[in-house]
């Protein structure tokens, strides 16, 4: 509660210093520096063998950049740009890039800087080559199912014993928001902020899980959901108490870090055996509450949160619409085979400490990949192109896995991250998906 007021404050604060500068000083309507990376195909999708090319535009306060500013570049695969940089430079304000080509389906990255403005402008652009041709490297084995139907009934043996408490600084006459600790395994408990319309009729409302991102910091709470007439619920996934202070949390969250590899040298072991179970329990919470409506339950998240919403979906005999952003944990073998694959990378030349190649063994049961192979309701995914942490790459890997009925919005120059009008455009299918 005291980061919540914490927060709060801050957010005053910086709007305040906002305001104190346009007041003393205008308020900007644009950058001084404004740029553009244009691929020469507008929708950044090539056939192998076709050439990609950039043209850079960029001005200083409506000024085009003098004639001879230095672009350094380095173009090549994906996460998997060559050491040495190239060089061009500005003429009229802009320069071309050429980025090169690909024989087989997947990702051309270009990675460019130059100084204008007084600062260095650095940027990532991706192109796509035939991407709904890219095929995952992950095998599925053959007790997938199996080994998950068994691990969903092993956590659903466990009485979720709900605890709640109060949250007043979130709570007003339009919604009641409460945290909420449960037991969602054996030994495995789960925070979550619950948030409900107030005064909402029983039977009347659909039910949104939202799974975190990946680390463990703090999670908090929202209306946006609640706003459409729907039960929210935000969970994390370790176990931390939301209400300690900061130096107790700082304790806890520090104790968590390196997660993503505990226990990865077997299928029963891994750390995100009883988080993927508790996600499944976290559903069923929702669906135990008496304003659920009986029929709608949506599953929404990104990064770690998008791979846990694939996840859920499949798992969970209650998700009717499922809707992942940019999700992690997909095709996560690429990089044994010169390709890009997804975050945590583990077998990245970049990642630091990379396991075994035999955790690949373990790695299948957990590969989002074959999550999405198993999905059958309705899927909405969005992701960008220049997205340097969950490659486009795994995640056009999972899409591709995907035979539910589904829908995308690909932004190709969004990283990771969305726009407003990509959560629009899933809120508005949400809408129209919801069962009477």
């Amino acid at each position: 509660m005291k980061q919540f007021i914490i927060t709060l404050c801050t957010l005053c604060c910086l709007t305040a210093g906002a305001q104190q500068f346009q007041q003393e000083f205008g308020n900007p309507r644009k950058d001084f520096v404004e740029r553009i990376a244009t691929p020469n195909h507008s929708d950044s999708r090539y056939m192998p063998e076709q050439t990609a090319t950039l043209r850079l535009t960029a001005r200083e306060g409506g000024v085009p950049l003098p004639d001879g500013t230095v672009v350094r570049f380095k173009c090549g695969p994906e996460m998997m740009l060559p050491q040495q940089w190239d060089s061009t430079v500005f003429v009229s304000g802009e320069a071309l890039i050429c980025m090169g080509t690909m024989t087989e389906p997947g990702f051309l990255a270009c990675q460019y800087e130059y100084m204008a403005g007084g600062h260095r402008q650095t940027d990532l652009v991706k192109v796509a080559f035939a991407p709904e041709l890219i095929n995952s490297y992950t095998q599925l084995p053959a007790d997938f199912y199996r080994f998950w139907k068994q691990a969903v009934k092993e956590a659903r043996k466990v009485d979720l014993e709900p605890e709640y408490y109060d949250v007043p600084d979130a709570t007003n006459d339009e919604f009641v928001t409460q945290l909420v600790h449960l037991h969602v395994g054996a030994s495995k408990w789960m925070y979550g902020y619950l948030t409900r319309p107030r005064n909402a009729a029983a039977g009347s409302c659909p039910v949104v899980l939202v799974p975190p991102g990946a680390g463990s910091g703090r999670i908090f709470p929202s209306d946006y959901f609640p706003r459409q007439g729907m039960v929210y619920l935000k969970i994390e996934i370790h176990g931390n108490d939301q209400r300690l202070d900061n130096d107790g949390y700082e304790a806890l969250r520090r104790q968590c870090e390196g997660y993503e590899r505990r226990g990865i040298e077997s299928r029963d072991t891994y750390y995100y055996k009883d988080v993927y179970a508790g996600c499944v329990r976290a559903v069923d919470f929702l669906c135990s509450l008496p304003e659920w409506d009986g029929r709608n339950v949506i599953v929404t998240g990104g990064s770690q949160g998008g791979a846990l919403t694939i996840v859920t979906a499949a798992l969970s005999d209650k998700v009717t619409l499922c809707a992942p952003f940019y999700p992690a944990l997909c095709d996560l073998g690429g990089f044994l085979h010169q390709r890009a694959g997804g975050w945590p990378k583990f077998f990245s030349p970049h990642y630091n400490g990379s396991p075994d190649e035999s955790a690949m063994q373990t790695l299948q049961y957990y590969d989002v990949v074959n999550f999405a192979r198993q999905l059958t309701v309705p899927t909405f995914m969005s992701w960008g192109y220049s997205d340097d942490t969950c490659s486009p790459t795994s995640v056009w890997a999972a899409w591709n896995a995907i035979v539910a009925p589904k829908q995308c919005d690909i932004t190709p120059t969004s990283g990771h991250w969305r726009f407003s009008s990509s959560q629009e455009k899933c809120l508005r299918w949400m809408r129209e998906q919801l069962r009477d």
